[in-house]
């Protein structure tokens, strides 16, 4: 089985079955590559059941037409409008603070909370319901109480946005065939 391993600064190994089948392994330095490959044959089944419906995904999808540009512009001044917003709603409610605001056009991630507080937020967010909107935003303020995404954390997440995992499988379900839209040169 063909797998790209990425190592950083994490403490944890994770594996990541993308849009396209591709695998991605991300693991910390520290973490032999025989380990990395043992982890992998462990769950080989569950990589090859993921790569599978990927690719039965893809077949069935239309061929869906790349944002232009303008388009992503777009995107990220409605965001820069509306996200914000939320974020205050929600951090009120949750009693935490936040740093800088910052809506960028990614092809992997819908949000990002740093260590300083500082949030990131994906354009493309503004193509989905606002109830993934929200979940998000929810998501990555509770990051503010518990960085990591233990049971703790998701009561955090549970206590605000109680449809959460609704919304959170909506995105599993959809949200690659709306990262496809990112235009290659983008």
């Amino acid at each position: 089985m063909e797998y790209t391993v990425i190592k950083s600064k994490r403490k944890t190994i994770g594996i990541e079955v993308k849009g396209n089948g591709k695998v991605i392994v991300r693991a910390p330095y520290f973490v032999s590559n025989e380990d990395i490959s043992e982890l992998v044959n462990k769950k080989r089944a569950w990589i090859e059941a993921h790569v599978n419906k990927m690719i039965v995904k893809n077949e069935k999808a239309p061929n869906l037409i790349p944002l232009t540009a303008d388009e992503l512009q777009d995107l990220a001044d409605k965001a820069l409008k509306l996200i914000p917003e939320r974020v205050k709603y929600y951090a009120r409610i949750m009693g935490v603070t936040y740093g800088n605001i910052t809506i960028r056009n990614q092809r992997t991630r819908w949000g990002s909370c740093s260590g300083k507080g500082n949030l990131n937020f994906n354009c493309l967010l503004m193509l989905t319901p606002p109830e993934v909107i929200d979940s998000v935003v929810v998501h990555e303020l509770a990051h503010r109480k518990e960085m990591n995404h233990s049971d703790r954390f998701y009561h955090e997440v549970l206590k605000v946005y109680p449809d959460y995992h609704v919304w959170d499988n909506w995105l599993k379900e959809n949200g690659s065939r709306i990262l496809q839209r990112m235009c290659p040169q983008n």
